[in-house]
């Protein structure tokens, strides 16, 4: 296992921590060359290092200061393509469905039924009713997204009729649109709710059946960054590599997307450094804070992370879960700070406002543009967002146990492997994705979304 400058404690092969020295009550916990914590009694050296011995340094707000470092990842040209569709205003989709995107959770099992009826893809959530102000708000951005997702060839919006976000409504947020592409359908509106859906989806079919794939340059591809079920090798082996694959994708003109505000608490220094200007460090610091307000107002503790499973693959403290969390995005420049519901506009690497609940994530990453999502994971998880979501296992007894959820394995890092090599595989594997290669949530069907909530219900 790679041991940084500075480390004292070393990952075994069961994902724990051991102390390469003695640590004395109260010294610091060093691991990926940082903090994670320190050490609540003495601990000898090859003891096991954990919840027993270690807690967390994290307490409340800090003051930051920009001192921008440049990592050297540059610009490169390309001829790198994939097989995509171009939409009519100029977008670019990695896949052609047909979207059914309800206003209102009340209409969930019309959209399943149309769905089973027309092979379009429904996803169902509870939200669109009982809302009000910012928290309604926040649903109508993410179903916006959804609306205006490339990856959609036609897409219904499928309302109740009386609900608080019904589709005049949600027309205020979504701005203009292809009336070919997006159609709408309010239940109480006809007589026969099915047999009018599947109209309009025939409808939207042949508008679909238009668009054809063809050559686009792999600077237009926008990839989402989330880890889930992580473990104590998630900051060794897959995340590393998903940093470097963020890296070349950024220096051929690509884009990625980094969430997961709270498990950036204690390694955010390694996002701020890497700020592109003053003015995108601001936000970083705000939205750190912010999130950090939000922790305080509900009566919670800032740290209260990591999870349950987290602990049991090796993580003990949220610095450790933040400083192998971060390294996703690799050394690029962070060039914009977006907050929850935001679509992704510039190249490079851009931070993503937003909690660590891997199905509000992933809904999040999706709704803001990426195309497709890299997902870590040392314990596994057969979560898929609407969009492919590829699941990267840190260690080879993962991917051998769940070989239906893992698409990528990043294992042979531990045993010597380069992340930037193994990077160039994991790169043709994500063209081959975009240009039509089905993931394993897809081909198990498990596409589904959750959006942020944080306010009254009616």
């Amino acid at each position: 296992m790679q041991i940084h400058k500075n480390d004292n404690v070393e990952v075994g092969q069961n994902g724990h921590k051991y102390a390469l020295t003695d640590i004395k009550e109260g010294e610091n916990v060093i691991k990926y060359g940082f903090p994670i914590g320190h050490a609540t009694c003495d601990i000898f050296k090859g003891e096991h290092v954990h919840t027993h011995n270690l807690k967390t340094n994290l307490n409340d707000n800090l003051e930051y200061t920009y001192n921008y470092k440049d990592y050297g990842i540059k610009r490169e040209e390309s001829d790198l393509y994939f097989d995509g569709y171009v939409r009519e205003n100029g977008d670019v989709g990695i896949r052609n469905h047909i979207w059914i995107v309800n206003t209102v959770g009340c209409v969930n099992k019309v959209a399943e039924a149309l769905a089973k009826k027309t092979g379009a893809k429904a996803f169902l959530h509870p939200y669109g009713c009982s809302q009000l102000g910012d928290d309604q708000e926040i649903t109508q951005k993410i179903l916006c997204g959804m609306i205006k997702h490339p990856n959609a060839g036609g897409v219904l919006v499928l309302g109740l009729g009386c609900e608080n976000n019904n589709i005049e409504e949600l027309k205020k947020h979504l701005g203009k649109y292809n009336p070919n592409r997006v159609k709408f359908l309010n239940c109480q509106d006809v007589e026969d709710e099915i047999a009018e859906g599947v109209s309009i989806i025939n409808e939207l079919k042949a508008y679909r059946d238009t668009f054809k794939r063809e050559k686009i340059h792999i600077s237009r591809l926008r990839v989402g960054l989330k880890c889930g079920g992580s473990d104590g090798y998630s900051g060794i082996s897959a995340n590393p590599l998903v940093g470097a694959l963020c890296d070349r994708l950024v220096a051929l003109g690509g884009s990625c997307v980094l969430t997961e505000v709270p498990e950036m608490f204690g390694a955010e220094h390694l996002l701020m450094e890497r700020c592109c200007d003053r003015k995108t460090f601001d936000k970083t610091v705000t939205m750190i804070n912010n999130f950090k307000d939000y922790f305080k107002s509900h009566g919670q503790a800032i740290y209260e992370n990591p999870s349950p499973g987290n602990k049991a693959g090796g993580i003990t403290t949220l610095e450790e879960k933040s400083l192998g969390c971060v390294q996703k995005g690799g050394l690029s420049p962070v060039v914009d700070v977006l907050d929850y519901g935001d679509t992704l506009t510039k190249n490079g690497l851009s931070l993503l406002n937003g909690p660590g609940n891997d199905m509000v994530a992933v809904t999040n990453l999706m709704a803001c543009g990426a195309h497709m999502i890299l997902f870590t994971t040392g314990r596994g998880t057969p979560l898929g967002a609407p969009v492919p979501t590829v699941k990267i296992s840190t260690n080879n007894a993962l991917a051998a146990r769940k070989s239906g959820w893992i698409d990528f394995d990043a294992s042979p890092i531990l045993d010597g492997a380069k992340a930037d090599t193994l990077a160039k595989d994991l790169l043709s594997y994500v063209i081959e994705l975009a240009s039509g290669k089905k993931t394993k949530n897809e081909e198990a069907g498990y596409e589904e979304i959750a959006i942020f909530k944080d306010g009254v219900t009616l």
